[in-house]
């Protein structure tokens, strides 16, 4: 089955923010698993602990991440849009939550999506995008989020968490979004003067 992959109605990569504060990561992960909701529960976790891009993110299918009846350490794609093989390790975080989600499952084939949708094939990036900006809008978090939102989580919170030990991981995250430079990085996962100001001020060797 064909699956409906149109952007029409999203936002541009550009126009959605991270989700900043972990008060708000703590409180999304509650509401999905408040309300018995696995897979989206899911779709946010791993969405934030691996950055794929959300059609890379969707076409993962549980023979990805599943060998045997264990959850594999690191999974191999290839990106829609560069072509590019992609390696990336699935943490705690991400294994937990895949876990509670197969586990939650009556019966399932491993060439399943793991974003199975009910009418085949797996849930649309339009889909996906609704998902996140009604449970953030549903939580009054503010601002303008959407699928892309957890990519650019996964990405401002690998540079606020390593910027003061390791002075290369601008540059790895560059290189792991593919952008042109530095500079966009930075724009890309809303790292303002302010920001960059607080980190300095914050270190105090």
């Amino acid at each position: 089955m064909e699956v409906n992959k149109t952007s029409r109605g999203i936002p541009k990569a550009g126009e959605v923010e991270p989700i900043k504060k972990l008060k708000d990561i703590a409180k999304i992960k509650q509401y999905f698993l408040g309300k018995e909701n696995k897979r989206d529960y899911l779709l946010f976790v791993l969405g934030i602990n691996i950055g794929l891009r959300a059609g890379d993110l969707l076409n993962l299918k549980i023979r990805d991440v599943i060998e045997g009846n264990k959850i594999i350490d690191s999974v191999k794609i290839v990106e829609e849009k560069t072509g590019k093989t992609r390696e990336f390790v699935l943490n705690k975080s991400a294994k937990e939550a895949i876990k509670r989600y197969i586990t939650s499952l009556n019966t399932y084939n491993i060439d399943d999506y793991l974003f199975k949708s009910k009418k085949g094939g797996h849930i649309t990036v339009n889909y996906a995008h609704s998902i996140i900006k009604n449970t953030l809008r549903d939580l009054n978090v503010k601002g303008n989020y959407g699928t892309h939102s957890l990519r650019k989580t996964f990405a401002y919170h690998t540079y606020i968490n390593n910027i003061g030990t390791n002075h290369m991981i601008l540059e790895t995250l560059q290189r792991m979004l593919n952008h042109s430079s530095s500079a966009v990085t930075l724009r890309y996962i809303g790292i303002t003067k302010e920001v960059i100001k607080d980190v300095y001020t914050s270190l105090n060797l």
